[in-house]
């Protein structure tokens, strides 16, 4: 179908006004959704293009590339709508260089990077931290933390890991081991030794929760039918941690947490313990970000985070989230809207949805 555009047109359709709209405001949102045609130039362009504004009587909007190039038009060559989009080539660029930090033998510098996927150092650095929410430099540290992390259950020492993973000294990882790992290297190797960790179980609209913390922050919430389980489930996480049931100051923070689980748009105002692998962060925090009351898909974190293909991945990521609702995997859902599997049941990540849109209406 074409479209003639002539927004001064009385029979003008609201489709017409819509689509006028998005290209004076070059709206990459539109992209795919249809290309416009210039008859002045013979060329047609996604809705994003930055070329010059055609005079509304000299475009035609079509719903496919193919029915603009079957009318005779040939696609721009400054947007190229015959091609990937630019989101879509900045999200492989980001896709790529997470690929080669994840993989190369030292910490990659940030011009070598950028050289890597054709682009200037500021410009991708601004590129990088928009797609992952961190910097390319925080990226790299995250990513040889995990590599100790899973390191650690294998090498001979802690020093074996580290030096293994990339890190020209010792000191430079101890820096912020606390905040990849959870706890110290070797807390983390020997299954939590050394470690404790105060938990108390509580009741809340959606069942059992068990809440448990360590000197850092809130490291579990979990919830479920069985409190027994719940325990052993902790008890699974941290084998040899010394597990302490909480105190009169502890059953304090459990309320919070409690309430925060009635009434999750209210935030949660306690520090959190978060490990997980450098990918796994990537995806808690994108999660983090999708606001209470709205929900996303697997592809579309998967694109938020600069990993397109990846979908799989951040469903087992959603899977492995230790901290429910904190953490809000709920909130990811099927390409078609439908529920997906949810680590504390379906039924509650049902509950959570329904809760708080009525919260974001109110």
């Amino acid at each position: 179908m074409t479209v003639a555009l002539d927004t001064s047109a009385p029979e003008a359709t609201s489709a017409e006004t819509e689509n006028w709209d998005a290209l004076r405001r070059r709206d990459p949102a539109s992209d795919g959704r249809f290309v416009y045609a210039v008859r002045s130039t013979g060329v047609y362009c996604r809705p994003s293009c930055a070329a010059r504004p055609a005079r509304p009587e000299n475009v035609v909007f079509y719903a496919t590339n193919a029915e603009a190039e079957q009318a005779g038009f040939r696609p721009c060559k400054r947007c190229r709508p015959d091609g990937p989009s630019q989101s879509d080539r900045r999200a492989e660029a980001v896709a790529r260089a997470c690929r080669l930090i994840e993989e190369a033998e030292e910490a990659p510098l940030l011009e070598d990077l950028a050289a890597a996927v054709e682009m200037s150092p500021h410009h991708f650095h601004r590129i990088f931290k928009q797609a992952t929410g961190v910097t390319p430099r925080a990226y790299v540290q995250a990513s040889r933390a995990a590599r100790v992390a899973g390191a650690l259950q294998q090498a001979g020492s802690v020093t074996e890991a580290i030096y293994e993973a990339g890190y020209g000294s010792s000191g430079r990882f101890y820096e912020t081991a606390g905040a990849r790992l959870g706890m110290t290297p070797t807390s983390y190797r020997k299954g939590g030794m050394g470690e404790t960790i105060r938990f108390a179980l509580g009741v809340c609209s959606l069942g059992s929760v068990l809440v448990a913390a360590t000197e850092r922050g809130v490291c579990a919430i979990l919830l479920g039918d069985d409190p027994d389980m719940l325990l052993r489930d902790l008890e699974d996480r941290f084998p040899k941690a010394e597990l302490i049931g909480g105190d009169a100051d502890f059953e304090a923070t459990v309320a919070q947490v409690v309430g925060f689980v009635e009434a999750p748009s209210t935030g949660l105002a306690l520090p959190l313990d978060i490990g997980g692998t450098a990918f796994q962060q990537r995806v808690w925090q994108a999660l983090r970000a999708i606001p209470a009351g709205r929900t996303a898909s697997y592809a579309e974190v998967a694109g938020a985070i600069g990993e397109p293909a990846a979908v799989r991945a951040v469903a087992r990521a959603c899977g492995a989230n230790p901290l429910a609702v904190a953490i809000p995997c709920h909130r990811v859902v099927r390409s078609d809207g439908g529920l997906s599997g949810y680590r504390w049941g379906v039924e509650r990540k049902r509950d959570l949805l329904d809760r708080e849109r009525k919260e974001a209406v109110q």
